[in-house]
């Protein structure tokens, strides 16, 4: 049987692949035995070897007992469009018929279907997110479900809420598993699981054979390096790029630094691609297919290019930023050095990582009162879909699919046609398991800060982080031998970087449609803004996730910053922001006539100031600032993180425009600049603008500090 495996193992891996130890073992415990099995193993140990493996011994029926029926498909649930495609590719290498359905290929669900049912299809590919897609759920899972021979849970450390990466909609593999028929074998795979998560998998699985093998990567090189600023960090990429060796993946925390990046990069000469969640897919597939074939020095990436994409011959991850977790981090730069002798891993983290964790960690689960507030709007009979509950609480669309989701899982919801039903069963705020979640995930942001700055060995540090009983020195990281890389940066990169960098302005874009579900709210707005009350677009001096702007920005709007005058450098970008935006190829049609402030309760000097220093500095009347409604208090004007509908029911109505003002609004021959420190939904200045548009403003120019995100 051993012969047999590595036969199809050398049609996967080449002529001379061998079968390690624990590979077959598991192999045999999952076709001779029929075993739930979870492999804990570094990235490049050969995981996808064992279910491609075990797949075509059992669908070759050579382990099958008399009277069996043949196996059917194997099914694995893998998180990213990208490691599917990659994996189609092997399996075709091993002779083994492998198809995926996901989203991006929904024309081709129903043909799929037939060809599983004719047994023609090996492996299945599906993404968590169909175990619960209402058709899905319902038509095809149950009989694949009853014919799957296989099951296999990639990135397993997913099923985990204590994991790097928690997806809710894997959590719903445990109805999966309810549903497979005795002795279906099922694996669980993963690199990234500390010993917490490995005994919360297992206990999920249910009596699993566990292997777990050391996470030393003999041939990762790591490194940290501490520069001084963004500027400093883009030039010493540009300055040690073609140092590095083959091609590779430079990661940042956010898309607007992925951006900016490649962007730099290609100014500079090098060919190289950005890779986040805002890419279309088409585009995504390409710059793949780039990196793959080496046609381009690096990707520059967000954690969407993460768990799975296969490059054996990866020769170096670079991180703009640190990752939230050492487990994150170890995932991420295991992508490198899989087939090469040598992979070089950089971290260069920034002061500014500590707010994009914040950030990104604000994202969470909601609080209980949201939630129940959630639960009380669905009926047990009659579906409701996101979007038509959306304007009925106050949570933005990706925060209520999260937490609808979590509650599917726990049982109090349930996805059907049409939306989502309450259904009855009891439920329990778990707040002291959030709380220890929450904890687990600050303790982890502590422990990637002692990485960068650690003496000791690196790739032991991370090993430990892991729970590697193996863990030891590595004798190769900056720590441990010569340093390859240091810290210098020629003063021809950093001018090119600091230039770059510190141009400032972005456009905000107008709103033209008022947001839908306004009626369940009590307003009668729908449908297109009216054009005379829109708003033209706006332009702000950078985002706060910038590279170049995104410190100095943050310093001055977010919500804990001291009010203060507008500081002489932020008035001096708006000021080049203006002269930008006059002479731009879309530049406003009519130069401004007169500048005005939003109300603000957190900034008001700041706002008033910059408003006036404008109105001085282009020689324009400054006529006031916009007051609210006397029913309302200053926080219907703060930065909010809602969803547009609540947030166009608290400021439909919150701003006057005062007699004095109004009177000479109707005198104006060209636009209101109208002036505001920061712009989130950007609901704000776009009903700010329609009162003054509708008290005669002939234009709306709006003009901010920053725009979040």
């Amino acid at each position: 049987m051993r012969e047999r495996a590595e036969e199809v193992l050398r049609r996967l891996a080449g002529e001379h692949a061998v079968l390690r130890e624990d590979q077959w073992r598991a192999i045999e415990a999952l076709t001779v035995d029929r075993r739930r099995v979870l492999c804990v193993q570094r990235t490049g140990w050969g995981k996808s070897a064992v279910y491609f493996v075990a797949t075509a011994l059992l669908r070759s029926g050579a382990t099958s007992e008399p009277g069996d029926p043949p196996a059917g498909p194997t099914v694995i649930v893998s998180p990213l469009l990208a490691l599917m495609r990659n994996q189609v590719d092997s399996a075709a290498r091993a002779g083994i018929q492998a198809r995926t359905i996901n989203s991006a290929n929904l024309d081709e669900w129903s043909l799929i279907e037939q060809e599983i049912r004719a047994g023609e299809v090996d492996v299945l590919l599906i993404s968590p997110e169909r175990l619960n897609n209402p058709d899905f759920r319902d038509n095809v899972l149950p009989g694949l479900a009853g014919s799957t021979g296989l099951l296999v849970v990639d990135e397993a450390h997913c099923v985990s809420d204590w994991g790097h990466d928690f997806r809710p909609d894997y959590r719903r593999l445990r109805t999966f598993l309810a549903g497979l028929p005795g002795r279906t074998p099922v694996l669980a795979t993963t690199a990234t699981a500390n010993a917490r998560v490995t005994a919360d998998v297992a206990d999920q699985l249910g009596d699993a054979l566990v292997l777990r093998g050391s996470l030393e990567r003999d041939s990762l090189r790591l490194a940290a390096l501490r520069l001084e600023n963004p500027a400093h960090r883009l030039a010493w990429l540009a300055d040690n790029l073609e140092r590095l060796p083959g091609s590779g993946i430079v990661y940042t925390l956010t898309v607007a630094a992925a951006t900016e990046t490649a962007d730099f990069l290609r100014s500079r000469g090098f060919e190289v691609a950005s890779y986040t969640g805002q890419v279309e897919d088409a585009e995504r597939r390409a710059a793949e297919q780039d990196l793959l074939t080496n046609k381009i020095k690096a990707l520059v990436a967000t954690s969407a290019l993460g768990m799975g994409f296969d490059k054996p011959d990866l020769g170096f991850v670079v991180h703009l930023g640190a990752p939230p977790s050492p487990i994150a981090y170890y995932q991420q730069v295991g992508r490198a050095g899989r087939a090469v002798e040598h992979a070089e891993v950089v971290l260069l983290p920034g002061p500014e990582d500590a707010a994009i964790w914040r950030y990104f960690a604000s994202l969470a689960f909601p609080p209980e009162d949201q939630v129940r507030a959630v639960l009380s709007r669905l009926s047990p009979d009659q579906p409701m879909s996101t979007q038509a509950l959306e304007p009925l609480v106050d949570l933005r669309r990706t925060r209520l699919e999260l937490m609808l989701k979590v509650l599917d899982v726990d049982g109090a919801v349930r996805r059907t046609r049409g939306g989502w039903l309450a259904t009855g069963e009891p439920w329990t705020y778990d707040e002291a398991r959030l709380r220890r979640v929450a904890e687990a995930r600050e303790a982890e942001q502590k422990t990637m800060i002692e990485y960068a700055v650690t003496p000791t060995c690196r790739m032991e540090f991370l090993r430990r982080c892991l729970d590697d009983p193996e863990a030891a020195p590595c004798g190769r990281c900056d720590n441990c031998a010569e340093p390859l890389f240091d810290a210098e940066v020629s003063s021809v990169s950093l001018a090119a970087a600091d230039a770059f960098l510190g141009r400032p302005g972005t456009e905000i874009a107008p709103k033209k449609m008022w947001p839908t579900g306004l009626a369940a709210v009590g307003l009668t707005l729908k449908g297109r803004i009216a054009q005379t009350e829109q708003v033209e677009p706006g332009r702000a001096v950078g985002r706060l996730s910038d590279l170049g702007w995104g410190n100095r920005l943050r310093a001055a709007v977010s919500p804990d910053s001291p009010d203060a005058p507008i500081p002489d450098d932020l008035a001096a970008a708006v000021i080049e922001v203006l002269k930008a935006w006059a002479r731009g190829d879309d530049a406003w049609k009519d130069r401004p006539a007169a500048v005005a402030a939003v109300y603000s309760q957190r900034h008001p000097q700041l706002i008033h100031s910059l408003a006036e220093r404008i109105a001085t500095v282009g020689r324009l009347p400054m006529l006031g600032t916009l007051e609210l409604a006397d029913h309302l208090d200053g926080t219907a004007s703060s930065t909010h993180r809602g969803n547009s509908a609540q947030r166009v029911r608290a400021l439909h109505d919150a701003f006057v425009v005062p007699p004095h003002l109004a009177a000479e609004l109707s005198q104006l021959a060209g636009p209101v600049l109208l002036v505001d420190d920061l712009t989130d939904s950007g609901w704000t200045v776009a009903l700010a603008g329609r009162a003054l548009r509708r008290a005669g403003a002939p234009a709306v120019l709006p003009l901010t500090l920053a725009v979040a995100g």
